[in-house]
């Protein structure tokens, strides 16, 4: 492209070809739960899960 060409005509970005963007594969919720609960072994995962859990039952 010339200079000229791309200051009066702009330039332009184009995305992926849609073949990539038509495959999202298999989505899994199972490592989240796993961290959200702190089933998984984390001490940090493991006090997040007690707060949540005073959190909710704060109000009842």
């Amino acid at each position: 492209m010339s200079i000229e060409q791309a200051m009066t005509e702009g330039i332009v970005f184009r995305g992926a070809p849609s073949e990539k963007r038509g495959k999202p594969g298999v989505k899994t919720k199972a490592k989240k739960k796993a961290y959200i609960t702190g089933s998984h072994g984390s001490g940090s995962a493991k006090m997040k899960a007690e707060y949540r859990r005073r959190r909710a039952n704060r109000h009842k």
